[in-house]
């Protein structure tokens, strides 16, 4: 799984390199320090030999003074090839998101999706920043420094193999702990990033039903659910140094005992046992670092499983199918389409549904709520998949067509609108990028935008604000209409689109959509007014066909038709 994470580093392996080359160099002069200071203090200084104790110290600052700048070479390139693995994952996740269909999307909660890409990411960047450093350093200085302590004095260097298993047992039992505690507080994260996504989201139903404190109250647990079970880990994690300190002095007692013994018989000098102690302090060391890697790996795997579940997710809607073709007219037909949103699921959520909508025309889809009308306009463009019969645009399968040219060719007016944060025009030209203004002035006329144009700030050039919070709720189903209009579609789908907007203004809106007429447009609507106009109306009952036919003909021959009629007619009355 590492391996795959890694692999993920591309261009920045260069940076990762370099910080193991200055590493393993950087260790390299700081062992020579310990055995040019035993030789300093062995012969220089019992000697009285002042030239050689200078000559040894000038040895020593230049090992110091490589090893600094070599440190300080490993410390940047190792961010820079954390960080350029960080920004990495963060691209193969989003880049994989924007392939994903609305069923993929659904196998993730939105929170879980924005923590795999901050949180997690951060905890695999920085441990490759702070990590590589000691992941690189540890093993060089543990192999090197115990082949010089070996060759100093091999007695007296078995203490430090009798505290080699010790070190090993204990850091095994902390990681083998604290490796499922990770996994829990990255899901206690999501939990509390869900929380405040939805209150920041749903902010003005929460103050217009007073629900603040019991908002408050849910963050409480969610934070407490990750305050105790990051405790439950950290706790178990700081067990790590205490433990390696306990063995370390134990070994540094243990060497200083059987060392003055050997001193006292005159098998070893004390230049030996201060060269010899300066080297056990490294492998101890070494294999402190050693263990604090172990331990930022164990939380970069519960991570890294995370983020690969984001990349690996199979995507279920692609191009397999797909042929050298595009959209030229924009008739639509569906052949006895069943479909469900699982596969598992027990019903279907339409059932054996089949009309055909020519080229130019426009169709209203009426029906009570749940009736699955924006789910039926949702196989048009591929956002789902059917899962028996077949939907057809100008005779040939949508599977057929390459999924980038087919929604080009359709503009989808979703029922819940949504502005990007940027200027008017910015989010007019969404629809296309190289529009110019007089065309972005005609779709503005069409959807009634110009209307209001002049109370925006700025005009075409003022800021929507995060959402289009600063325009009412109709203004931004108009923009929103503008924006499906720039593209020139051969299908137009609002899904009820025009909710928000006054009947006067949506008889506007229809005059001038009558405009277009090589568009094939779909109105699904909640209000007859809004489709009455139509060349066909199309009535859905509980995921099926009920009828289909003009207002006229609905009127005479449908029951659920003249139903709905008849209780907007009463209300309109009332």
């Amino acid at each position: 799984m590492l391996r795959r994470i890694f692999s993920y580093m591309g261009k920045y392996k260069k940076y990762a390199y370099l910080a193991i080359f200055c590493v393993a160099a950087e260790s390299v002069f700081e062992l020579l320090v310990p055995f040019l200071m035993a030789d300093l203090i062995d012969t220089g200084v019992a000697m009285g030999d002042q030239r050689y104790i200078y000559a040894k110290g000038g040895q020593m600052l230049i090992c110091a003074v490589l090893a600094l700048l070599l440190g300080m070479g490993s410390a940047r390139f190792s961010a820079l090839a954390g960080q350029g693995l960080g920004a990495e994952l963060r691209k193969a996740q989003y880049e994989k998101l924007q392939h994903y269909s609305f069923g993929n999307i659904d196998h993730f909660r939105v929170s879980s999706l924005v923590t795999r890409l901050t949180s997690d990411v951060t905890s695999i960047q920085n441990s490759v920043s702070t990590g590589l450093r000691p992941f690189c350093r540890g093993p060089v200085m543990l192999v090197m420094a115990t082949a010089v302590a070996v060759s100093l004095n091999a007695e007296l260097a078995l203490v430090f193999f009798v505290a080699l298993p010790i070190l090993a047992v204990l850091l095994f039992l902390i990681i083998s702990h604290v490796r499922p505690l990770y996994t829990r507080v990255q899901a206690a994260v999501d939990t509390v990033n869900r929380i405040v996504q939805e209150n920041l989201t749903a902010i003005r139903v929460v103050k217009a039903y007073v629900r603040g404190d019991y908002e408050i109250e849910k963050f409480r647990e969610g934070n407490d659910q990750l305050k105790g079970q990051s405790e439950k880990a950290f706790r178990l994690a700081a067990l790590n140094m205490p433990a390696m300190q306990f063995v370390l002095y134990g070994t540094i007692l243990g060497i200083l005992w059987f060392g003055g013994s050997l001193i006292r018989t005159g098998k070893m000098q004390v230049g030996e046992l201060t060269g010899f102690l300066s080297y056990v302090m490294q492998i101890l060391n070494s294999l402190m670092m050693i263990s604090n890697v172990f331990l930022m790996m164990t939380r970069s795997i519960a991570s890294g499983t995370r983020i690969l579940e984001v990349i690996d997710e199979p995507v279920d809607i692609t191009d397999e199918e797909a042929e050298d073709i595009e959209v030229a007219r924009g008739n639509i037909e569906f052949d006895h389409v069943w479909f469900k949103y699982r596969e598992n699921a027990k019903e279907y959520v339409l059932s054996d549904v089949s009309f055909s909508i020519p080229a130019g025309k426009t169709v209203g889809i009426v029906g009570q709520t749940g009736a699955a009308k924006s789910t039926l306009v949702q196989l048009i463009p591929r956002l789902y998949d059917v899962n028996r019969g077949e939907v057809r645009i100008d005779g040939i399968p949508v599977k057929k067509y390459p999924m980038a040219r087919l929604r080009d060719s359709i503009a989808v007016v979703l029922q819940k609108n949504t502005l990007f944060s940027g200027t008017l025009l910015e989010n007019l030209k969404w629809g296309k990028e190289d529009a110019s203004l007089e065309e972005v002035k005609e779709v503005c006329r069409i959807a009634c935008v110009d209307e209001f144009l002049d109370r925006i700030p700025g005009g075409f050039y003022g800021e929507m604000g995060q959402g289009g919070t600063n325009v009412s709720g109709g203004q931004k189903q108009r923009i929103c209409i503008a924006r499906a209009l720039l593209k020139k579609p051969k299908v137009l789908i609002m899904d009820d689109s025009t909710s928000a907007v006054d009947t006067a203004t949506e008889g506007k809106l229809r005059e001038g959509l009558r405009e277009l007429k090589d568009m094939t447009k779909i109105i699904i609507a909640q209000r007859i007014s809004s489709v009455r106009h139509a060349d066909q109306i199309i009535v859905l009952d509980d995921g099926r066909i009920s009828d289909i036919g003009t207002h006229e003909e609905l009127m005479e021959n449908s029951r659920i038709y003249r139903e709905i009629y008849e209780s907007q007619k009463e209300g309109a009355d009332l």
